[in-house]
């Protein structure tokens, strides 16, 4: 390879691509490596310092039962959890079949119109919905959201830090009693709520519309099996966790949140939405729907800078309710509610005074200090773990893994010592009034209604497993994605229950080897970055991004510069950087570059100069998106600083930095890391995802905090997540990833990354223009590759490259980003030669296919890539009357006659999706037609 690439060795390579200026050669300050089983053996010490308490804390946290075929056959399983984001959809139908489940879950559940296809977690879900209200409303004067004073105070939380920085006036109190101010944008409620209480919303939701707002509601999908649902009763928008829908707590995550709203608001809706559209033979197909709505074709102008969503475990619920169906979800509902009244039953007995008149798993007790004193006690003993709200109240959730012992314990845990204590038998007791008891149906599409045994479950979890296309069939050659091998020692303890079940305000003690990784893993990832202070709490990348440039913000106003509001952001950086900039509040300059692709550094300057006195920050990505090591990045964020702005750098590309530069190197700030990138945390089909945030001394202090566990700065901002360090469990992956490697493998995967690229570089040069390089002819760990003269010549453009790409096993390279008319390659260092060199004669036989085209030997508008891709269907069909043969349309490399991946559906029509937006599963009717 490094023949190809015309050097002598790796170190040469890497010396030849990263400016000197810059360049470490000091190996990095961690451990060496380790082999699996030693890293295995020393999570599992790590793992029996959590105590596996059970925890009825609730707070949007629960103990759940994840079946066995979820857990193995999702969970567990490369298939699922390797895919990336199902831009390219006729090779992510499962996946985009499921995650239509799951919308169809949520918006039949809430009773709303449509739902999208996950969030990060529930209180960013609320921020959103928050935010959706405020694009709706349009108040002119001072926006004004009143928030009940009795929704989570973590929710309540990251709502004031989001809401913070965009200016909105938030009001907390008693929304069902209060006057409700002018300028009005909406009222934000939960049902059940802190207490546990149901709530009938009614009288409030009419009293919100009459003022001109909107009522947004958080809400739990196992009590709308019972509950009346908020869209009946007027709620605009209805957000939650799916958490308990066979998810495991993993100590906060990760967990698919949901967000559902009415038909007319559904542009102005965040994240992913999944519809329903034909392939060019007229099949059904799925696809992502309205797509405008992604940051990174609508930068500042987006209405979200969410690009992880929580696929893989939107689609674990959306098979839970598969499998049990609507009678089976009733059943656990039933049975749940049923154990809870009769525990508020005998707290009564014991002369506890039960303040919940309505709820559906939650009962709050008061009584004296001492006594609730003594309950906690009790409850130590037994090894349980209650919520203490106040003094002198017990706060009790229970959930589905509650069985009759459990019970048992916890009101001997309520009663005094010696008193007899048991709860009365099961039976269907029931404390919901018919007012708000469910009358309507739920889930009878028949995919809800046809799975239910474990042999059906199987199988069909396989089927939509087939369709797809994940790193366990092929190499995912995505630029900025970095999709590299996620190792099954990195993922084994993830599922171990020592982590799976633990929820995440459990007192500190009972974590002890969570905080162990959490310490090693900090302290790895500063060593890594150079930069002193990390907070883990960012629960994807882009969040990672909002929470970087708050701590800037803060900083300032710590300061007495409050006032700086500009974020200077080149053309080359990664597309969410302008949508973060615009939630923090920031007013975006955009910065030029030159005809290489590097920042205009002149240009810098003169606007840097123009705002110095309202500078706040420039967004940088190194190596840029454009694939390259700027020479002048030292200067560039010397420029910064001189006129009083700090340098946030997006990690995006960490993959080409760790071991061999820094970004305390470069002179960052603050920055993020993609640990779904550079640190092997799977895509899982669209996220999970993780972006802690690394940061200089000077921003220290104002790391990310939380209001029910102490973490963060001295002068912390606001939670940016929902739990204090963020999605938790899979944290484990990357601490594996770092352990296993070790400093000096850390180091030889960065050179391998480059010269993998190099090598595609080269290979493919003398048939596909690259598009930037840097001063040697080099590139970093990706490369564009430029088919704008090719479509000019012939009409063939870069989709129709990256559908027939489908056809020879292969995920399309990213599409037109960051440059239209451009694929990006990224092969990271996982590949092996065998799988490069296969991409690379894909790619060879299709320029040979596209100069075909040139030549008039093949139409402009019937060939191979124009028709890509080739189910087996339309291969095997009778009527087949195309100018090219069958074989050429299935066959076209010799290697695929031994293992062929067939593309489920043809070439999407995605025009049709948007003029026809069905968001949930087709009635009844479509299924019998």
């Amino acid at each position: 390879m490094l023949e190809v690439v015309g050097q002598p060795s790796l170190d040469a390579l890497t010396d030849a691509i990263v400016p000197a200026d810059i360049r470490t050669r000091a190996p990095l300050p961690l451990p060496e490596g380790e082999p699996e089983h030693v890293y295995l053996e020393r999570v599992r010490a790590l793992a029996a310092r959590n105590q596996l308490w059970r925890s009825y804390i609730g707070l949007g946290y629960y103990g759940t039962v994840t079946p066995p075929v979820i857990q193995r056959m999702v969970f567990e399983n490369p298939g699922w959890y390797t895919p990336y984001t199902p831009y390219q959809s006729e090779i992510a139908q499962g996946r985009l079949e499921s995650l239509l489940n799951f919308q169809t879950l949520v918006s039949d559940l809430c009773s709303m119109e449509v739902a999208n296809a996950s969030l990060l977690d529930e209180a960013t879900a609320a921020a959103e919905a928050i935010g959706l209200m405020l694009r709706v409303r349009r108040v002119t004067t001072e926006p004004v959201v009143v928030v009940a004073e009795s929704v989570y105070p973590h929710v309540r939380a990251v709502i004031e830090t989001r809401m913070r920085s965009l200016g909105v006036r938030l009001v907390v109190g008693d929304a069902f009693t209060m006057d409700l101010p002018e300028g009005l944008a909406g009222v934000y409620v939960q049902t059940p709520d802190d207490h546990g209480r149901l709530l009938d919303l009614r009288d409030l939701a009419e009293r919100v519309h009459q003022a001109g707002g909107l009522l947004g509601v958080g809400t739990d999908l196992l009590a709308l099996t019972l509950v009346a649902p908020p869209g009946e009763m007027g709620a605009d928008v209805v957000v939650g966790s799916a958490q308990r829908f066979g998810v495991p707590m993993g100590y906060g995550g990760p967990h698919a949140a949901f967000f559902a709203t009415r038909q007319s608001y559904v542009r102005q809706m965040p994240g992913r939405l999944i519809g329903v559209s034909v392939d060019a033979r007229g099949r059904r197909a799925y696809r992502m729907a309205i797509q405008t709505r992604e940051q990174h074709i609508r930068r500042e102008k987006a209405t979200s800078n969410i690009c992880t969503a929580q696929a893989l475990l939107a689609n674990m619920a959306a098979f839970y309710a598969v499998y049990h169906g609507p009678d089976g979800l009733r059943t656990i509902a039933t049975r749940l509610h049923d154990q809870t009244v009769r525990l508020a039953e005998a707290a009564v007995a014991l002369g506890w005074r039960q303040t919940n008149d309505v709820f559906f798993d939650t009962v709050r007790l008061e009584g004296t200090p001492d006594r609730v004193e003594r309950v906690r006690h009790a409850a130590e003993t037994l090894q349980m773990n209650f919520r203490y709200p106040a003094p002198g109240v017990v706060q009790i959730s229970l959930d589905e893994t509650v069985g009759e012992s459990d019970l048992a314990d916890v009101v001997r845990a309520l009663a005094a010592p010696g008193a007899a204590a048991v709860p009365a038998p099961a039976g269907s007791r029931t404390r919901i009034p018919e007012a708000l008891a469910r009358q309507s149906s739920f889930l009878t599409h028949p995919v809800f209604n046809a799975h239910h045994s474990e042999t059906e479950m199987m199988r069909y979890i396989r089927q939509l497993e087939r369709k797809d296309l994940g790193l366990d069939a092929a190499m995912i050659p995505l630029g900025s994605c970095t999709m590299k091998l996620n190792a099954a020692a990195e993922m084994m303890p993830v599922s171990w229950p020592e982590f799976a079940r633990l929820h995440p305000f459990v007192p500190a003690g009972q974590a002890a080897g969570y905080h162990q990784i959490f310490e090693d893993l900090s302290s790895a990832l500063s060593a890594i970055t150079g930069l002193p202070a990390v907070s883990l709490q960012p629960n994807s990348g882009a969040q990672g991004e909002l929470a970087g440039l708050l701590v800037i913000r803060a900083y300032h106003e710590s300061r007495g510069e409050g006032h700086r509001d500009v974020a200077l952001i080149p053309q080359s950086a990664h597309g969410t950087n302008p949508a973060s900039a615009a939630m923090a509040g920031l007013r975006v300059v955009i910065v030029r570059c030159d005809e290489q692709g590097n920042v205009d550094v002149d240009d810098l300057r003169r606007l840097a100069a123009a705002h110095r006195d309202r500078l706040a920050c420039l967004m940088v990505t190194y190596p840029s998106t454009h694939g390259v090591f700027e020479s002048r990045i030292r200067e560039i964020c010397a420029v910064v600083h001189e006129h009083g702005g700090q340098v946030y750098m997006d990690g995006a590309n960490m993959n080409a930095q760790v071991g061999v530069t820094s970004p305390a190197a470069i002179g960052a700030d603050v920055c993020h890391l993609n640990l779904h990138k550079t640190f092997a945390i799977p895509h899982g089909g669209g996220g999970p995802g993780m972006g802690p945030i690394a940061a200089a001394a000077h921003l220290a202090p104002f790391l990310p905090g939380h209001p029910l566990v102490q973490t963060g700065g001295a002068q912390a901002i606001g939670p940016v997540a929902a739990a204090p360090w963020g999605s938790a469990s899979i944290l484990l992956i990357s601490y594996g990833y770092i352990r296993m490697l070790g400093a000096r493998g850390l180091r030889l995967a960065t050179d391998v990354a480059m010269l993998n690229a190099n090598y595609i570089r080269a290979r493919l040069e003398p048939h596909f223009p690259v598009l930037y390089t840097g001063p040697n002819g080099l590139v970093a760990h990706e490369l564009i590759f430029d088919l704008r003269p090719i479509k000019a010549q012939t009409g063939i453009d870069e989709s129709d490259v990256a559908k027939r790409l489908m056809d020879y096993g292969f995920h399309a390279p990213t599409v037109s980003f960051p440059v239209p008319g451009t694929l990006m390659v990224e092969p990271t260092e996982s590949e092996p030669l065998e799988e490069i060199d296969r991409f690379c004669e894909a790619m060879i036989a299709i320029r040979h296919e596209i100069d075909a085209v040139a030549r008039g030997e093949l139409p402009r508008d019937d060939n191979p890539l124009k028709r890509a891709p080739h189910p087996a269907e339309d291969v095997a069909a009778s009527d087949w009357a195309r100018a090219y043969s069958r074989e050429q349309a299935a066959y076209p490399v010799e290697s695929l006659r031994a293992t062929k991946y067939w593309p489920p559906v043809a070439r999407i029509d995605n025009p049709y999706g948007d003029r026809n937006l069905v968001c949930t599963c087709p009635p009844i009717e479509d299924y019998a037609g």
